[in-house]
């Protein structure tokens, strides 16, 4: 039986299938070409990319949890131009979507980086981090509000010409009006959960696991927290949604999916299992299979 995974987010942006990777947590893509198939993603979005580089937060920034980590990396990265001239060529060969995240200190920031991004034809798409917890200026500040969201996405807007994709962060007392928000400042798409805030103590030396203290937690503990939130989301917003947050294999991506995302990006799994994001494609056609399904979208946003 022919099983279509195609999916559409709008705005140019279509997916062969639903998966993507998370953004943080699969470099730049080619780090793994030796290790899975980059074209049988549907996407992969690369790593935070600001307008000048960032060292990102002091060692130690990370710490394994029970059922996930905290991270609290900070960014960092070597700056837009830095992508444009060094990464960006090793990109243009990939059949699969490349999205671009990018963060930002002020919303000057984000559109210098959608400017200098735009005339990259490759780059079909890109996602607006205003969720990131682990920055001390901008980041997740601008997505907790709905006026910040807002202006943020409508200016990035203005400097940026094809598919936008804003990425919530949970921290918030409720998620549907920030999305509904961005969807107004026109956004194409958004994507949910970024981490959530959380913080971790080593009691034998009597201080904090990471050097900041706090940092977004991810990993299966926060994914009944994320299909929630996707959930109540996908019945508010007229746009698509891309569902993230502790997705380790078919199963879980099919919670989002049924719970109304068009797509899924996966994150924190890829650090445990590099081939998690094909073995979840696998898995979800193998669902469809022994359910008589033939296209993915007959079972979207069924809940």
């Amino acid at each position: 039986m022919a099983i279509n995974l195609e999916v559409d987010l709008g705005a140019g942006l279509k997916l062969k299938n639903p998966v993507m990777t998370a953004s943080g947590t699969f470099g730049y893509g080619t780090e793994f070409a030796d290790l899975i198939p980059l074209d049988d993603l549907g996407a992969f979005i690369v790593k935070g990319t600001t307008l000048n580089p960032r060292q990102g937060n002091p060692a130690p920034r990370m710490v394994e949890t029970p059922m996930g980590m905290i991270n609290a990396v900070g960014l960092q990265n070597k700056g837009v131009d830095y992508f444009i001239e060094h990464i960006y060529p090793t990109l243009t060969g990939y059949q699969s979507e490349v999205i671009v995240n990018v963060s930002g200190a002020s919303i000057s920031d984000y559109v210098a980086v959608a400017e200098r991004l735009a005339p990259l034809e490759k780059i079909h798409a890109i996602e607006v981090n205003i969720s990131c917890p682990n920055v001390k200026a901008g980041g997740m500040s601008f997505g907790t509000t709905t006026d910040g969201a807002a202006q943020v996405t409508e200016a990035v807007r203005k400097a940026w010409p094809r598919h936008l994709m804003v990425k919530l962060t949970p921290n918030v007392t409720d998620i549907t009006e920030i999305a509904l928000a961005v969807e107004g400042a026109g956004a194409d798409s958004v994507s949910l959960i970024n981490t959530i805030l959380a913080m971790s103590i080593d009691v034998e030396r009597r201080r904090p696991h990471i050097s900041t203290v706090t940092g977004g937690l991810s990993g299966p503990a926060v994914r009944p927290i994320a299909v929630r939130m996707v959930w109540q989301v996908a019945k508010k917003v007229h746009i698509p949604v891309v569902g993230l947050g502790g997705i380790c294999d078919a199963n879980d991506a099919l919670q989002f999916i049924m719970a109304g995302a068009t797509a899924v990006q996966i994150g924190t799994a890829n650090f445990i299992d590099p081939a998690a994001t094909i073995k979840t494609i696998e898995g979800i056609r193998d669902y469809c299979r022994r359910h008589n399904i033939d296209d993915i979208a007959q079972i979207r946003g069924i809940i």
